[in-house]
Order: structure tokens, then C-alpha cells, then sequence
């Protein structure tokens, strides 16, 4: 178990999996595969709320900011009309 400060700034693969509603064995895979970004602390991984809210939508990164954009910008350019007919309504 984690004490201090990193239990404040960290989340077990079991909390994890417990507010996701996933197994621990999936986010598991979900670390080992890259997915989900943790550090290693003894044999436990941890996993900053900082990612974790990312997970969560709560906070975009600079990528994910510029990937909404862009999709913003192509729906815009090939439906414009059409949402702005539907704004009118």
C-alpha cells in the first residue's frame, strides 16, 4: 500500500478498475500495453490522477486538443450549411 503524498497523487490498478467499472486484469492489459500510462512502485503499478483524469475527459492534452480541432474544422467544411440551417430551428 501506498503512504503519504503518493497515495494522494497515485491510483492502484484495483481503484482504477473499481471507478471505471473494468477488471483489474484489463486495465492491467491496459498498462502493460502502453494505454494507460503508470510507474512502477515495488510490484504494484500506480497511476497519476493527473493521466487518470485524462482518462476521464477531465483534462486534454496538447494532441488530443489539436485531434478535436481538426475535426472540428473537416465537419465544419463539409457540413457548414447544414448546421447552420439547423442553428435557425
Amino acid at each position: 500500500m501506498m503512504v503519504g503524498s503518493r497515495q494522494r497523487e497515485h491510483l492502484t490498478i484495483p481503484q482504477v478498475a473499481k471507478i471505471l467499472g473494468l477488471s483489474r486484469i484489463a486495465i492491467f492489459k491496459k498498462v502493460k500495453s502502453g494505454e494507460i500510462k503508470a510507474v512502477k512502485i515495488g510490484r504494484n503499478y500506480a497511476i497519476s490522477r493527473k493521466h487518470f483524469d485524462s482518462i476521464l475527459g477531465k483534462s486534454l492534452n496538447a494532441e488530443d486538443k489539436r485531434e478535436i480541432e481538426a475535426a472540428v474544422r473537416k465537419t465544419v467544411s463539409e457540413y457548414g450549411q447544414t448546421l447552420k440551417l439547423l442553428g435557425k430551428n
